[in-house]
């Protein structure tokens, strides 16, 4: 199904990776002190925190994003024979709180505000880390408020999380728009009943697997172009 601007009526925006930048290269500086394989860990710790959270929603074992986060970060560290104190690992797990914000998303979030759109963010991060996420990337005084995985504690791609989303921004989900660079957060999002916006600053290819995206964007600014058009 194409994208159709003129049905939403709100947007959903993730955070993490798709706001602000978490690719595994991003975290290697924080690594190279404690390992010659920054780049192996960075990849694993980023890969296992994500399944961490996905596959609580199945057996029953929430914790807060930060507390996958940590444990991730641990196993990666084990699985590659580095051993760190206490303070080194709360050290490296720190960068989670000061990651680097795409270019584009503050022009565009002020672009949007402008226009009278109803913008909120739809977060597995727990309530404190998108609070500091929201003053760093400086949105705050363009979207409504930051929804938290927390207050369902059920995690994407769960439809629970969605439909919360939409009771939350008081907004039929057929109206709302989720905006996302993960494909798993796109099909959860369409699988509740949202329109979806893949945004693919990589270039990558659409993966084999479910419904492709109402619309594919290198980067915010596109989808507020085609938005707005």
């Amino acid at each position: 199904m194409s994208f159709s601007p003129e049905r939403v009526t709100a947007i959903t925006f993730d955070s993490y990776s798709t706001l602000v930048d978490v690719t595994p290269e991003t975290f290697e500086s924080a690594l190279t002190s404690v390992t010659d394989e920054p780049r192996s860990v960075a990849r694993l710790w980023r890969r296992r925190s994500l399944e961490y959270a996905t596959v609580s929603n199945d057996v029953g074992g929430y914790q807060p994003f930060y507390d996958f986060n940590r444990a991730a970060l641990e196993y990666a560290l084990e699985v590659h024979g580095v051993d760190v104190t206490s303070q080194q690992l709360e050290e490296i797990l720190s960068v989670y709180h000061e990651p680097e914000p795409y270019e584009d998303v503050r022009d565009s979030f002020e672009r949007l505000a402008s226009a009278g759109c109803n913008c909120w963010i739809l977060s597995n991060g727990d309530p404190d880390m998108l609070t500091s996420l929201l003053k760093r990337v400086g949105i705050e005084d363009f979207v409504e408020d930051a929804i938290s995985a927390d207050e369902v504690q059920t995690y994407k791609p769960a439809v629970e999380l969605y439909q919360h989303a939409a009771a939350r921004t008081g907004t039929p989900i057929a109206e709302l728009c989720h905006v996302t660079a993960g494909w798993t957060d796109v099909l959860g999002a369409m699988n509740a009943g949202m329109q979806s916006a893949w945004v693919n600053r990589a270039g990558d290819p659409w993966e084999a697997f479910g419904e492709e995206p109402n619309i594919v964007v290198e980067d915010l600014t596109a989808f507020v172009d085609a938005l707005l058009e």
